[in-house]
């Protein structure tokens, strides 16, 4: 992926923008994997662009298809670029030359296979440890939608018989209905491998034992991650203020477990909890909004925080 030039960079994060988008930016629209944390942030994004002025669209998308979406000019931005697991993806834009990577939204995520209680009673504690309790996980590994990079790595896994795992099955499903399986293992005793990752309440929910020896698979110190923000290019060049604010959008890891615990144990919408957080967590927004205008050229700062305060 092709990296914004230092001098449109300068532009974007560095000066302030001296006159508001034109109307055509008035709609922005935004990709979402089914993934809570997106969810979470696409939610802190469309309350912050909504109070600016404009009208956020969100549009739920597998990761293959959103980056599709992204080269075709059907979506204006992702904030769930999760990297290195996404490399490929990256790779694809950046032969494209049509998508520029607005910066760095979140560090200190990862993501990789971890079991349950039950299953670490049993001693399982890395990846090596799995195929010898074949018969007390069923022979499954439970992953998320069709298409994520990490069910990828997991069936690669799975067809290359590495730890001997060549005949076990992969589930995939969305990360609900995967959790919900989860649950429902866990109150009946019975040991579960499956894809977990942090940020997200299932940290706090379950008692999550993250498996050494996925390395290869997911990159070390437990698949440690960042979370990139990426655009389309020619969007970012006609909206400068909007692209400005996603630019300068960055979250926490304790931030991303509110909100989601807000979606999923509170029943909210992805809007409705970043309202909420923010209400509580007002001055969050400050260097967010710094050089940016509402969509009509006013304070933006000023809009916002009228917004979420009332």
């Amino acid at each position: 992926m092709r990296l914004i030039p230092a001098a449109l960079t300068a532009i974007i994060l560095a000066t302030p923008v001296l006159a508001q988008d034109p109307a055509t930016c008035e709609t922005v629209r935004l990709s979402d994997p089914g993934w809570t944390d997106i969810t979470a942030t696409n939610g802190v994004a469309a309350t912050v662009l909504g109070a600016l002025g404009y009208k956020p669209q969100i549009q739920t998308l597998s990761v293959p298809i959103g980056y599709e979406a992204l080269k075709n000019g059907e979506i204006d931005a992702f904030l769930g670029n999760w990297m290195p697991a996404q490399q490929k993806f990256r790779d694809d834009l950046d032969a494209s030359g049509k998508v520029d990577v607005l910066g760095q939204n979140l560090e200190g995520a990862k993501f990789t296979l971890a079991v349950t209680k039950a299953a670490a009673d049993l001693g399982i504690k890395d990846f090596a440890d799995l195929d010898a309790q074949k018969d007390a996980f069923g022979g499954k590994i439970y992953g998320i939608e069709p298409g994520a990079p990490a069910n990828q790595s997991i069936q690669a896994m799975i067809d290359a018989d590495e730890f001997g795992l060549g005949d076990w099955e992969l589930v995939e499903s969305g990360e609900q209905a995967m959790l919900a399986q989860v649950g429902r293992n866990d109150g009946e005793g019975k040991p579960t491998v499956f894809l977990a990752w942090a940020p997200h309440p299932m940290n706090v929910t379950y008692a999550i034992t993250y498996l050494t020896g996925g390395d290869k698979q997911f990159g070390p110190n437990f698949g440690g991650a960042t979370v990139h923000t990426v655009a389309r290019k020619d969007w970012v060049a006609a909206c400068p203020n909007a692209a400005k604010l996603l630019a300068q959008m960055k979250f926490s890891v304790d931030m991303e477990n509110a909100l989601m615990g807000k979606i999923l144990n509170d029943g909210m919408s992805g809007e409705e909890a970043a309202k909420d957080w923010l209400a509580a967590n007002p001055d969050t927004v400050d260097p967010w909004l710094d050089g940016v205008t509402t969509l009509d050229g006013k304070p933006g700062a000023d809009a916002v925080k009228a917004a979420i305060a009332g």
